[in-house]
């Protein structure tokens, strides 16, 4: 049966107008739019073998980085000069902070109107309602070569507690921590002929590829097939571990790998992509365990005892180096904070944020708090951008650099599901549950609070380099360096009003605006006298006719729900994700593919344009990314909103959005869901070839597709005939 697009609806109800834009195009156009490497010198068995080869492969920082794998961290790189691929310089527009130390800072602004482009070329309460329970995930202690458990410098191992049984009372404010054991990735350093860093380093780029597939069949042949994952042998703690080809995989994606004998980008599917640099932030937690049990639940605490795994996503070092060379802007885009005798204070002068200023008011016991890293930063912008793509909605960060000794904020709650990435020294860390029913999940961040305010704390924790915390929008928070260390960490953000009420503020107004149109019951008018019986006055009273009233409404309510208009809804959800997002972080080889590389440029030796390009019938192309776009109905026309233009500052720039005539949205429809395969441009579901092309190119000139291979110059072409 042949499948019919939605949009052949639309196109049938504006066919008679569409008759007056005949000579307009296919395509019509209007105003333009503004324009983890990890490192361990100790020896491990078993399992953790293949674990901590494909983390020393490829680290997690190295998983985005977009620069040789061979190159040295960015804490080192940064003490001789910025590292290469933060060269972006994007201008700065307002986005002003809040008092949470992490919160998103992405309030949405004032509503803009979109840009769009017609293309011609185509006080505390202790009746504390259930206490959320943390989980807790630490390494499985290291082994000595007789198999007998060396005991944790320092420390005294103690017993594995059970875990947390989720029926137990909640009358208790404080709630026992379950320490789930798993697998401690630790390097092989130890093994001089089989480590990745020496063999990276010792060995020609050329023939990365064939060592790569050497050592995964060595890890293989020594510990089962690697993509298998294993369950515990201790029946009383989950044990999680990655297999070697999906964390290898994750982290390659800096490498930008041509596939052999093609030119086709390494990215094959973003999505896919997106959900193995999720399973690396959040290892050893399965995600589906995660989503499960603790999404939105309660707190999660992995302890990984392993500083160098967080390594390069920011660092003190970086933020010098921005701070130098970028406009950094007090309260726009950095926040001086101090939290001293239970007062929370912010010390921000006017203007821009110098790095001598900055350095003497951290020095003076000061918390430093910037507020759009990835704006400056290559790495939290791939970081981001790609975890946008995995949870479907707006992801955003702050980092945090706190000097020795002091708190930069006082305890609140903020309205954001928050990842801490601890990168630089330590910080100690205590979390309490939502006072009320009231205050879980909240839309809207708290005030601050006193230590009067607050109840025992549910878990309360240090956090060394390496680790993570995890815990749901509402859970009050605060947080102090330990010792005569400094603490540097990353928030990682999301799920800023992306809820079900959200989405019905969208859906309910429309579908009662409908209701009234189409549905003659709800044209008629009120039963005569009804204030008689009905307000909080009669609200008591045993009144038959109020009795019928309520039953009517009830009745009404229904038929409203059944007009509905969910899709629509959601597309305005899309839509507003779309304004939100990020642009895509491109490889070379996606560049070289698309028109972001391609095509057209200036000889300066033949003193001409050269390199003209086509979009061909055979030439094969999908979206660049699976987020990229969104493709809605709006005012009675068919737009297909993008990211492509957003800029790395929030809402820096308006919506941007191509209009389309409906009959060519079926095209758009069918590369959305052939996505991440490619296809070629005369298999689009048009009329007629000129129409497929048409929307193809214009779809490439916008930079929305990635070809197969890079287009041939036309060039070349008329130079083979002379």
């Amino acid at each position: 049966m042949k499948r019919v697009s939605a949009f052949s609806v639309f196109k049938a109800k504006k066919e008679e107008d569409q008759q007056n834009d005949i000579d307009k195009g296919m395509i019509r156009r209007a105003a333009s739019t503004p324009a983890v490497n990890v490192t361990d010198d100790k020896k491990v068995d078993g399992k953790s073998k293949k674990l901590l080869r494909a983390l020393k492969t490829g680290s997690l920082r190295q998983s985005l980085r977009g620069t040789p794998k061979m190159r040295p961290s960015i804490l080192k790189v940064r003490e001789s000069g910025p590292v290469a691929g933060d060269e972006d310089t994007v201008k700065l527009t307002s986005l002003r902070a809040s008092n949470s130390d992490l919160t998103n800072d992405s309030t949405p602004a004032i509503a803009k109107k979109p840009h769009k482009e017609k293309l011609s070329s185509a006080s505390l309460r202790q009746d504390t309602p259930k206490v959320p329970q943390t989980t807790i995930i630490k390494p499985r202690r290291k082994m000595q070569p007789g198999g007998n458990p060396l005991p944790p410098k320092g420390k005294v191992q103690s017993q594995s507690k059970p875990p947390i049984d989720t029926t137990r009372s909640s009358s208790k404010v404080k709630t026992e921590a379950s320490e789930l054991q798993a697998q401690s990735p630790k390097s092989p350093a130890s093994k001089e002929n089989s480590s990745p860093k020496q063999g990276r380093e010792g060995v020609s780029p050329s023939s990365k590829s064939a060592q790569k597939k050497h050592k995964r069949q060595q890890i293989s042949a020594e510990n089962g097939t690697p993509s298998k994952r294993k369950k515990s042998e201790d029946s009383r703690s989950d044990q999680f571990e990655c297999s070697t080809e999906e964390i290898e995989q994750a982290m390659d994606f800096s490498e930008e790998t041509i596939m052999e004998n093609s030119n086709l980008p390494y990215m094959h599917d973003s999505t896919t992509e997106a959900k193995k640099i999720f399973e690396c932030l959040i290892h050893p937690v399965k995600p589906d365990k995660f989503f499960k049990e603790l999404w939105e639940k309660k707190p999660l605490l992995v302890k990984r005892h392993m500083k160098q795994y967080n390594d390069g996503w920011f660092s003190t070092a970086e933020l010098d180096r921005i701070l130098r060379e970028e406009n950094v802007q007090f309260s726009v885009n950095l926040d001086i904070t101090t939290f001293t005798n239970g007062v929370r204070e912010t010390h921000n002068p006017v203007g821009r944020a110098y790095a001598p200023v900055v350095w003497d008011m951290y020095q003076s016991g000061c918390s430093v708090r910037l507020l759009n890293p990835q704006t400056y930063s290559r790495n939290v912008w791939k970081l981001l951008s790609m975890l946008q793509e995995y949870f479907g909605c707006c992801v955003g960060a702050n980092t945090y650099l706190t000097p020795p000794g002091t708190q930069g904020f006082a305890p609140h709650y903020d309205d954001i599901e928050a990842f801490i990435l601890q990168l630089e020294g330590k910080k100690h860390w205590r979390l309490y549950s939502p006072r009320s029913d009231a205050e879980k999940l909240p839309r809207f961040s708290s005030g601050n609070f006193t230590d009067a305010d607050l109840g025992e704390p549910i878990l309360e924790k240090t956090l060394e380099p390496g680790d993570l915390l995890y815990f749901p929008r509402g859970t009050i928070h605060q947080a102090k360096t330990v010792g005569d260390e400094h603490s540097l960490h990353i928030t990682v953000s999301c799920y800023q009003k992306n809820t079900w009420g959200d989405l019905f503020e969208k859906l309910m107004p429309r579908a009662l605006q409908i209701a009234i149109e189409e549905d003659v019951e709800f044209r008629k008018g009120l039963p005569r006298g009804y204030l008689n019986f009905m307000g909080v006055a009669n609200s008591d009273v045993d009144n038959p006719q109020r009795k019928d009233f309520l039953r009517k409404v009830e009745q009404m309510m229904v038929r409203l729900i059944s007009n509905a208009p969910v899709d629509a809804a959601c597309d305005q959800m899309g839509k507003q994700f779309i304004h939100d997002s990020l642009p895509p972080v491109l490889s070379e080889g996606e560049k070289s593919c698309s028109i972001h590389n391609g095509g057209e440029k200036w000889d300066k030796q033949k003193n001409k344009v050269v390199g003209a390009t086509e979009v061909e019938p055979d030439t094969h192309i999908k979206i660049v990314r699976k987020g990229v776009l969104r493709l809605l109905t709006e005012e009675d026309e068919v737009r297909i909103y993008h990211t492509l233009e957003n800029g790395r500052v929030y809402h820096d720039v308006d919506p941007q959005y191509i209009e389309v005539e409906a009959e060519v949205a079926s095209a758009v429809e069918f590369l959305i869901h052939s996505y991440p395969e490619f296809v070629s441009v005369e298999k689009l579901p048009l009329p007629t070839l000129e129409k497929k092309l048409e929307i193809a190119t214009s779809l490439y000139e916008k930079g929305l597709l990635i070809t197969g291979e890079p287009l041939t110059s036309l060039d070349d072409d008329s130079s083979s005939d002379h």
